[in-house]
């Protein structure tokens, strides 16, 4: 069906007395339910019933209903059996009803004259109300369905049988008779429909006489009087029934039947012949259906109204009676529970489920007052003691126990018989709890009831209600097939208007009522199978009966004892199975079993699901099961704690329906509590869930005292008998699959395991994790105690990491035990290891760390002791690990501390005297149990470097035996690499079983954390050990590739043969070793390998080698770090010394050259200055000469000069080139530039490293000597500064000052002592503090160190080499501005104008001849081959420039001049011809110019400048022509004049370089005022009132004075 559902449903009884029910019902049932009413409560707001069901009864049927079978049936023994089209009168759930009875009016028992109303039929009698309400069920509404075709009819017969009608069915119709309280509580309303029929007067008369088109639906009741002729029929009942009051109600409707929903034989054949017009439209016929069933919905309510009033106002009353004697709490239940159904029957259950609650916990007082107080008849009335079912079903499974008679105090002998007859039947019926097993209601009005049926009464009430709430499958489908018996019984026309019926809007399930269904039933079932079991224990006489019968029961026999528990047992099993089929939803989907496969799936699958106990179980021919697909390994073995497996997942999707997780949950729940049911049944018989076989880990099994008599007691051979036979009993066992699970083991487990995969299901969906993995351990410890290892290995691999992670750590050990069981017998050797007995050891080993932990807390008062695992549980394993491990391929690898728990260092390395070895102490702290022996233990110490992380492995010499508790391993190695490490790896290893520990280099510890709380390790040189000294060459050349130099120094080894390998560890750095060179060789047999090994024979003690080679940057750098490993061999073993050492290339001294060029020779000036903050000292240069040139130097210094940052030296040579030499294609052109220095930084640190080794030499700590002098050279480079470093180089002395504030005893940290020394047992800090408190007194002692000059063969003494290029220029010009000698000297006592302070000395605006004198030179061109320039004439143009307001030139200020062709410098001239390379008097030119000083002061002669000009039209014979011109003076070339003739431009030929020697460039001349002496007037009689001007001596010439007087 379609139509929507309801919980709620109303009796309407109808009358038919013209038999037109018929013909109305199609399109009255229809619009059936009523839907959207509102109701106002009278203590709360507005309640809203969505949907109300109605169900018609005609009246003749009405009173046929047995009132037994309406308000509490008789059970029905078939009743769990009957089929869904079967009447459901029997199942009063609070909606039950009789059977429909409308359209049965033409029935030839009440046969009469049409249109007569006709009386109740015969033997049909009115029911007696009965004295207690809520006992019957009344309509709440009555119609009568008129049919009247005319006013005629109408005045002769029907109104007066409408009058008789109301009179007999309407109580309160007698004018002045007030409704009684008992006619309240079954109030009704009534209401007159008139039906028209098509072809009558009637069909023809409008609704309403005031308008023909009028709709009568929204007419009011007319107050006019009946006339005649005047009023339709409609207006004549409304008149006549409606009343004249103020609140009269209208009570009377009017449908019309369409002509098309009359069958043919009823419609009238005479038509009326008089018409009137008048049409009913279909809006017409719709509005008067909506106004019929508007109305129908307000009568009920007002019903209602009034009955919900009477039921408060008499509840009030009897609660108000409740401390008087006689007040029964039975009758106040019928009272009250009558209110509650009459909620649910117009849909308001709450509001009803709120009454049973209420009445729940009434019942619940009642019971404490009466056990209080000892009396039941003054609390509320007595209850029977005992439930007459449970006895006689007690009493028969005792009996089938013994297969005999068995006699009871009180009652007669049972017949064995009859334990035929219930052996196959269960007691409780497939639905335990049903409102119709019994008469309830009955027994509760009689006080005939005991407090079981009572509970289960109201709790079965309570889940009916909930399940209405929830919409649950079972409720809807009863109202929906009963929707549907009302509407096949309702017969159609030809074409009828009625309306389809409504599709479903919501058919969706609430799934929160659902949910409280399940919690209730779980809080139900412990309470009452206690009830259960005082009840039987009661009926049979063992205990006091009643209600406030107490706990405490007498000893009992165990044969009665096994009944009670079966039936006790019985009845919860089936409780929960019947409420997990009421609850099950199509919402709920849960995933598909994941039990294991197995060979038997055939037969668990005759365990019927628990909806099947209703329903009918499919058959399906799919597997039940799936195969298991194992999710992917983690690296443990194991998923994570967080990590949802695939089987917790189930491939579901997320629901978000509101209620769906919480009804998951207890469903999870009522499974569950089947499953414990099926549990305590099956310990009973022997059969255990395998908890009990589980092994214990970590408790002590209880001792229990055994009797030493050799025969037992003759009183325990019957209880063993007897418990044999309770073994194999099912006596009171009535549930179908209890029974079927109980008859053999396979069943039994079989369905445990069902139960407990569908909660686990369950849980899943719910979200409960915690409760999906317990379930999960259930079921791995059921298939291992079955010896099913595959699924139980599937089921211990998922949950094992949750109780891990959740601290439950001994169940977790005791499962592993049985996961490594189930591997080992699955013969899966490899995940035996890796997974069960690697996690089983680490466990146990992480318990034992708490267990040492906790020791250490309850010592100092901090802690309390908790249970840890027994040592003998988990001894073993290990051996079984390391023997099984040896089979294994692969190699496995376990975390080291998961078995170990102390690692530490045990203080620093002890170093061996007389050779170049060290070693550590490793302490472990064992966690395990067993002790094994260790192949290997090493350990691994690095250090990052700028050359690369620095490794070297320490390890034991032999095995090593590992016992638990404390042990520590030497460990040695023969590698030394100086520096500060970290232990970073760690390894055991045995068999094939590796334990390893890694952390990151610069790893913070954390403090909490036992392994390796200082990880560091300082290894250090001794001074007599084997060393690698780099260092760069001391003579370098700027123009070759710089060398470096490695010393290998030997120490106290006498070694036999040396392998040394060199290798870059800088980028970008290439050795080229091909060109290495071995100096100062003291090695036999050496050889020089590839790749930069080298190989050497013995070499004696305390002796060195030196490998000296080059090599190339690919990139600039200031360092450069190069690796060199040693391995040697000597008389005590092979050693391997490592050592990565940078060296700076950067150059120490900078040089800068400036150029000066003469006519004949070249000064050049050389800057040199230092490239670092430390001063240099300069000893001696040279300027080795080259083949073409030659280098002059003055006096050289007698000590060596000082160079400071902002001093640097200059050195001037002056060069000459070679005469008679020819430049050719091998000349050497280059000069170099060769200093002899030293760096003052670097006499300091070997002052310092002298002077420590020397004071260190006598003491115990000589040993510590390197370590010393590298920290102290350290911290020099970084305090001294460039102002410590000028103020040594001044006083020539070190003061140690910078050094006295540094705390020495934090620069030694981890210096361990050698085997032998004095200092061995003293550990790092004391050590440090010695050699601290050493250098402190050294400071004291040394103040200050002489700091003296290197010699010159000092190693400190380094050389370079630095190629200096002579540039060549084309033309070196010199110019030269003479004066000449003045026609008149000036008057003054000097003879010359150029004593005058060494210048010329002349008058301001004197005119002064003088000569620009122009020589030129091609010396300095030394190009080979020779450039075209040097074959062809060269054009120059000069120009005199001096600034206007100084001097004013007078002459030829610009002009061009001609350089002739050079000669080849190779041809040989002959004697006497002169070289055309520099110019001679005949090719110089003589300027003339007159210049005048304009003003007084130091004048700058004016500058002459010299440019090129371009040549444009060069050809031989006017070069020739040129130069001819120009040997006497230099030509001018002016615009237009070009020879006579326009030639054609030729290219532009390229340029050289030039240069110009200004002779008098720096040079001045003095210039000074014509007045000699001046008189002047102080008075203001000059002009403008200044001074006055009287006499004035001229400075004139020689011999000639002026004077002028004003």
């Amino acid at each position: 069906m379609e139509q929507p559902f309801s919980s709620s449903k109303v009796t309407v009884e109808y009358f038919d007395p013209h038999d037109v029910y018929k013909l109305l019902s199609p399109g009255l049932i229809p619009r059936l339910p009523l839907r959207d009413l509102n109701w106002q409560s009278h203590a709360g707001p507005v309640r809203s019933i969505n949907t109300l069901h109605v169900e018609l009864i005609p009246a003749d049927q009405a009173g046929t209903v047995d009132r037994s079978s309406v308000l509490s049936p008789t059970p029905d023994s078939k009743a769990p059996g009957r089929g869904r089209g079967e009447s459901t009168a029997s199942r009063d759930d609070g909606f039950s009803t009789a059977p429909i009875g409308g359209g049965r009016g033409n029935s030839t028992d009440n046969a009469g004259p049409p249109g007569a109303i006709r009386p109740s039929a015969p033997g049909i009698t009115k029911e007696r109300r009965h004295q207690i309400p809520g006992l019957r069920r009344t309509p709440y509404l009555k119609i009568l369905f008129v049919r009247c075709d005319d006013n005629d009819a109408y005045k002769s017969t029907t109104r007066s049988e409408i009058r008789e009608w109301i009179k007999a069915n309407t109580p309160s119709s007698t004018p002045g008779k007030a409704a009684s309280n008992a006619e309240n509580h079954d109030a009704f309303e009534w209401l007159i429909v008139h039906v028209v029929i098509p072809n009558t007067v009637a069909a023809t008369q409008p609704r309403s006489s005031g308008s023909k088109a009028t709709d009568s639906s929204s007419e009011k009741t007319s107050a006019l009087k009946w006339r005649t002729g005047s009023s339709t029929l409609l207006e004549k009942l409304r008149n006549d029934f409606n009343g004249t009051g103020k609140g009269a109600v209208d009570r009377v409707r009017q449908i019309r039947i369409g002509i098309n929903d009359v069958p043919y034989d009823l419609l009238p054949r005479v038509v009326p012949a008089v018409p009137t017009g008048y049409q009913e439209t279909e809006q017409d016929s719709e509005n008067a259906w909506q106004d019929l069933i508007g109305k129908i919905k307000e009568l009920i309510l007002s019903s209602f109204d009034i009955r919900v009033t009477q039921y408060e106002e008499d509840i009030k009353d009897k609660d108000a009676q409740r401390g008087l004697p006689g007040w029964n709490f039975c009758t106040f239940f019928i009272l009250k529970e009558g209110l509650a159904r009459g909620f649910e029957s117009v849909g308001l259950v709450e509001d009803a489920l709120v009454g049973y609650d209420e009445l729940s916990i009434g019942l619940d007082a009642i019971i404490k007052e009466q056990a209080i107080s000892g009396s039941a008849e003054a609390h509320g009335g007595a209850l029977l003691d005992y439930t007459e079912e449970l006895k006689m079903l007690a009493e028969q499974a005792a009996s089938q126990i013994f297969s005999g008679s068995m006699e009871f105090e009180d009652e007669e002998t049972v017949d064995l018989q009859t334990s035929k007859r219930v052996k196959d039947t269960d007691p409780f019926g497939a639905i335990p709890i049903s409102s119709t097993k019994k008469p309830y209601r009955e027994l509760i009005l009689a006080n005939n009831i005991s407090l079981f049926d009572f509970r289960c009464y109201i709790f079965s009430r309570q889940v009916a209600l909930l399940l209405r709430l929830g919409n649950a499958w079972s409720t809807r489908e009863e109202l929906l097939a009963k929707l549907k018996e009302q509407q096949d019984l309702a017969p159609r026309g030809v074409a009828p208007r009625a309306p389809p019926p409504k599709q479903a809007s919501d058919e969706s399930e609430n799934l929160s009522q659902l949910a409280e269904i399940c919690r209730r039933t779980l809080e139900f079932v412990p309470a009452v199978s206690m009830l259960i079991r005082k009840d039987i224990l009661a009926a049979l006489g063992l205990v006091k009966g009643g209600v406030g019968a107490g706990d405490d029961f007498e000893k009992i026999d165990p044969v009665l004892a096994e009944v009670i528990d079966n039936i006790v047992a019985s009845f919860a099993f089936s409780v929960a199975q019947q409420i997990l089929a009421q609850t099950s939803t199509k919402s709920l989907q849960i995933p598909a079993p994941m039990l294991a496969t197995s060979g038997d799936s055939e037969q668990k699958s005759a365990i019927p699901e628990p909806k099947t106990m209703m329903h009918p179980a499919r058959t399906s021919s799919i597997p039940l099961r799936q195969s298991i697909q194992r999710p992917p390994s983690s690296p443990l073995g194991f998923p994570g704690p967080g990590r949802k497996d695939s089987d917790g997942e189930y491939g579901m999707t997320q629901f978000l329906k509101t209620g769906l997780e919480e009804l998951a949950a207890t469903r999870a729940e009522l499974y569950t509590l089947s499953r414990n049911v099926l549990e305590e049944c099956g310990k009973r018989r022997g059969w255990t869930n395998g908890w009990a076989a589980v092994p214990i880990v970590g408790e002590s099994a209880d001792l229990q005292e055994i009797s030493l008599d050799d025969e037992p007691s003759s009183e325990a051979k019957p209880s063993a008998q007897v418990g044999a036979d309770l073994q194999a009993s099912v006596a009171g066992v009535g549930n179908e699959l209890l029974r079927t699970a109980l008859d053999n083991k396979d069943d039994f487990y079989r369905l445990y395991e069902t139960l407990t995969d569908k909660a686990m299901r369950h849980y899943s969906v719910a979200k409960y994790d915690h409760s999906v993995q317990a379930t999960k351990a259930d079921l791995a410890v059921l298939k291992f105690h079955l010896s099913e290892y595959k699924e139980a290995e599937h089921y211990f691999y998922n949950t094992i990491p949750f109780f891990g992670g959740c601290s439950w750590s001994l169940l977790e050990l005791s499962m592993l035990v049985m996961y490594a069981r189930c591997l080992k017998e699955l013969g899966r050797q490899e995940d035996y290891v890796t997974k069960a007995l690697r996690q089983l050891l680490t466990k146990a080993a992480a318990a034992e760390r708490d267990r040492l932990q906790q020791k250490s807390l309850i010592r100092i008062g901090n802690g309390s002791a908790g249970p840890y695992p027994e040592t003998s549980a988990i001894s073993g394993f290990l051996a079984d690990m390391l023997a099984v491990s040896a089979t294994l391929e692969k190699e496995v690898k376990i975390p080291l501390t998961n078995f170990f728990g102390e690692v530490e260092l045990d203080g620093p390395p002890t170093y061996d005297d007389n050779q170049d070895s060290f070693s550590l102490s490793l302490k472990l702290g064992s966690l395990l149990v067993d002790e094994f022996d260790a192949e290997s233990v090493s350990l691994r110490i690095s250090s990052p470097g700028f050359g690369g992380n620095k490794e070297i492995w320490v390890q034991a010499k032999g095995p090593v035996t590992i016992k638990p508790g404390r042990n520590k391993v030497p460990l040695q190695s023969n590698m030394l690499m100086p520096g500060n490490y970290e232990v970073d790896q760690i390894r055991i290893k045995s068999s094939k079983v590796l334990l390893h520990f890694e952390r990151e280099l610069g790893q913070v510890v954390e403090k909490p954390f036992p392994v390796l709380q200082n990880p560091v390790v300082t290894l250090y040189q001794r001074t007599s050990s084997l060393d690698v000294r780099l260092c760069s060459s001391k003579d370098i050349r700027l123009d070759t590739n710089n060398m470096l130099e490695v010393e290998v120094m030997t120490g106290w080894n006498e070694i036999t043969s040396a392998e040394v390998k060199i290798k870059s560890a800088t980028g970008g750095l290439r050795l080229l070793m091909g060109d290495a060179v071995i100096l100062e060789e003291s090695a036999g047999k050496s050889k020089k390998a590839e790749g930069g090994t080298f190989t050497f024979g013995a070499i004696t003690r305390d002796s060195s080698v030196k490998i000296r080679f080059p090599f190339k940057m690919e990139q600039d750098v200031l360092h450069v770090a190069v690796k060199v490993e040693v391995t040697y061999s000597t008389d005590k073993g092979s050693f391997t010394f490592f050592k990565t050492s940078s060296v700076s290339i950067a150059l120490a001294l900078g040089v800068n050259v400036q150029d000066v060029f003469k006519h004949k020779a070249l000064f050049s000036r050389f800057t040199v200055s230092t490239a670092s903050p430390s001063p240099l000292r300069l000893y001696k240069s040279e300027l080795i000469p080259s083949d073409l040139f030659e280098s002059h130097y003055g006096i050289p210094p007698s000590d060596p000069v000082a160079i400071f940052p902002k001093q640097p030296a200059s050195l001037l040579y002056k060069i000459t080139r070679k005469p008679g030499v020819a430049i050719g294609p091998s000349t050497k052109k280059t000069l170099y530039l060769k200093l002899w220095y030293s760096v003052l930084q670097d006499e300091i640190e070997d002052l310092l490293d002298k002077t420590l080794t020397k004071d260190l030499a006598d003491t115990p700590l000589r040993q510590y000597s390197k370590l010393i002098v590298y920290k102290v050279l350290a911290w020099s480079q970084r305090r001294l500064t460039a102002y410590e470093l000028e103020k040594c180089t001044l006083l020539g002395e070190l003061s140690t000052s910078f050094l006295s504030d540094i705390n020495w005893a934090t620069q030694f940290p981890g210096i361990g002592p050698t085997s032998t020394s004095s200092l061995k047992g003293e550990d790092s800090h004391q050590i440090a503090a010695q050699l601290a408190a050493f250098l402190r007194s050294w400071l004291l002692a040394n103040p200050v160190l002489p700091l003296s000059i290197p010699h010159h063969e000092s190693f400190l003494i380094s050389t370079i080499l630095i190629p200096v290029d002579i540039p060549p220029i084309t033309i070196v010009h010199t110019t030269d501005i003479v004066f000449q000698q003045p026609p008149f000297p000036i008057n003054s006592t000097s003879a010359s104008p150029d004593d005058v302070q060494g210048h010329p000395t002349f008058i301001i605006n004197q005119q002064l001849p003088a000569t620009l004198r122009l020589k030129w030179t091609r010396i300095w061109d030394t190009v080979f081959p020779a450039s075209p320039q040097r074959s062809e004439d060269l054009e120059f143009s000069y120009e005199i420039n001096a600034p206007p307001d100084t001097w004013l030139v007078g002459g030829r200020r610009k002009g061009h001049f001609v350089i002739p062709a050079a000669t080849n410098p190779t041809d040989h001239q002959e004697e006497g011809t002169k070289s055309k390379e520099s110019s001679t008097p005949q090719t110089e030119a003589d300027i003339p110019l007159l210049l005048i000083p304009l003003r007084e002061g130091y004048l700058p002669y004016p500058s002459v400048d010299i440019k090129q000009v371009k040549s444009t039209t060069p050809s031989s014979s006017s070069s020739a022509a040129a130069a001819a011109a120009s040997s006497t003076s230099p030509t001018r070339t002016n615009e237009g004049q070009a020879g006579g003739a326009v030639q054609q431009p030729q290219p532009q030929q390229p340029q050289g370089h030039y240069e110009t020697d200004n002779r008098n460039l720096g040079e001045v001349v003095q210039v000074i005022s014509d007045r000699a002496r001046v008189t002047l007037s102080l008075d203001a009689s000059g002009p403008a009132g200044g001074p006055l001007v009287l006499e004035c001596e001229r400075v004139g010439l020689e011999g000639e004075g002026g004077r002028v007087v004003a």
